[in-house]
C-alpha cells in the first residue's frame, strides 16, 4: 500500500470515472446481470471492454493535469451477489484481485508527474444500492465485507471506498474493517430527491454518526448516485460536517431513485449542465476535489466537469 498517493488526494484536484454499469449496458450492449460489471473480467472481450471504459477517461486527466482515481470495477464483487452469481469464495477472491491487478497496468501506462493515479478498491452495499432493503449492524457490517477488503488490499490498492451506501450501519462496518486491514477508507452516501439518505437519515447525522464511531476513520466521504438538485439543499456551509465532504459522483439524471429504476432507456441528461453544477458546487464548497459521475454519465460529463473546474468555462458539443 502507498500511502504516499492517498495523501495526495488532500492537495490536488483529481477526477474519476462516470457510470460504468449504465455506459457498459447502454452504449456497449453488454448484458450485467445485478449491474455486476466484475463479470466481464472473465474473458477477453470482456476485459478489453473494461480497459477501452477507463482508457476514454485518463487522458482527461492527463490533459487537465489533474489527478485520476481509478475506482476498480468490483462495486458487486462480494458476498451475496457473488453467491447469486454462481461465484465462490476463491473465484470471487480472484476477480478482486484481478481488477486491482487491471488497475495497476492501466496506471503504469498513463501516470505522469502531472497526473498521479490513485488505485481504489470499490465496495458496493450488501443490498440494493436505491433501498435500504438489507440491515446489517455495524459489527455485522465489518465482518461481511472483510473478505473483500482484504482481498483488495492484498492486490495492492491504495485505499478502498464504499460506494452508494445507503444507511450508516453498514458504513461504519465497511469503515472499521477497513481500519482493521490497515488501507485508508473512503465513504460515500447517496441521497433521495429530499437530500436524505434511503434510509431517511439526513446526510448530516449519517457522517457524524460514522464519525463518531469509527474515530474518524474516513479519509474524508462523498456523494454519488444523486443529481446535484437533490442534495445542494442538504449541504450547510456553517456545518462543520460539510468540510468532511470531498468528493461528488453525481447521476445525469434528475429522476428520483425510484423512477430510474423503471426506466427501460438511458437518461445522460446534458453533459454541459452537469460541468456547470460542478462548477457551481466548487465554487460554493472548494473543498470538493473528487469529480466524477454515476449513473447515465460517461467520458462527455466528466470532460465537460474537467472544462468547467479545471479551466472555467465548458466548452461547445
Amino acid at each position: 500500500m502507498n500511502t504516499n498517493r492517498t495523501e495526495l488526494l488532500q492537495s490536488k484536484l483529481f477526477l474519476t470515472d462516470g457510470g460504468i454499469e449504465t455506459t457498459l449496458i447502454f452504449h456497449d450492449g453488454f448484458e450485467l446481470p445485478y449491474f455486476a460489471a466484475f463479470t466481464l473480467l472473465d474473458n477477453e472481450r470482456g476485459q478489453q471492454a473494461l480497459i477501452d471504459y477507463y482508457e476514454k477517461y485518463l487522458p482527461i486527466a492527463v490533459h487537465s493535469r489533474t489527478g485520476f482515481i481509478l475506482e476498480s470495477p468490483t462495486w458487486r464483487a462480494q458476498g451475496d451477489w457473488a453467491e447469486k452469481l454462481g461465484y465462490d469464495t476463491a473465484a470471487i477472491t480472484r476477480v478482486n484481485r484481478q481488477a486491482i491487478e487491471m488497475m495497476k497496468r492501466l496506471r503504469l501506462a498513463y501516470e505522469q508527474p502531472e497526473s498521479p493515479i490513485v488505485i481504489s478498491g470499490c465496495i458496493g452495499p450488501r443490498g440494493d444500492g436505491y433501498v435500504a432493503d438489507t440491515r446489517m449492524t455495524p459489527a455485522e457490517s465489518g465482518f461481511y465485507h472483510l473478505t473483500q477488503i482484504e482481498s483488495l488490499t492484498q492486490a495492492g490498492a491504495d485505499m478502498v471506498t464504499g460506494l452508494t451506501m445507503t444507511y450508516s450501519d453498514e458504513a461504519i462496518g465497511i469503515a472499521l474493517a477497513a481500519k482493521s486491514v490497515g488501507i485508508p477508507v473512503v465513504i460515500s452516501f447517496t441521497t433521495e430527491t429530499d437530500g436524505h439518505l434511503p434510509s431517511g437519515e439526513a446526510l448530516s447525522a449519517a457522517i457524524n454518526r460514522v464519525d463518531d464511531l469509527t474515530d474518524r476513520a474516513p479519509l474524508y466521504y462523498m456523494i454519488n448516485c444523486a443529481h446535484p438538485d437533490h442534495f445542494r439543499d442538504a449541504l450547510n456551509k456553517g456545518e462543520s460536517w460539510v468540510q468532511r465532504v470531498k468528493g461528488v459522483r453525481a447521476n445525469a439524471s434528475r429522476l428520483s431513485h425510484a423512477e430510474l429504476d423503471q426506466c427501460e432507456t438511458l437518461d445522460d441528461g446534458d453533459p454541459h449542465e452537469l460541468g456547470r453544477l460542478y462548477q457551481g458546487l466548487r465554487e460554493s464548497f472548494p473543498q470538493f476535489s473528487i469529480l466524477g459521475g454515476c449513473c447515465g454519465t460517461d467520458h462527455r460529463h466528466i470532460e465537460q466537469i474537467s472544462h468547467c473546474c479545471v479551466h472555467g468555462q465548458d466548452v461547445a458539443a
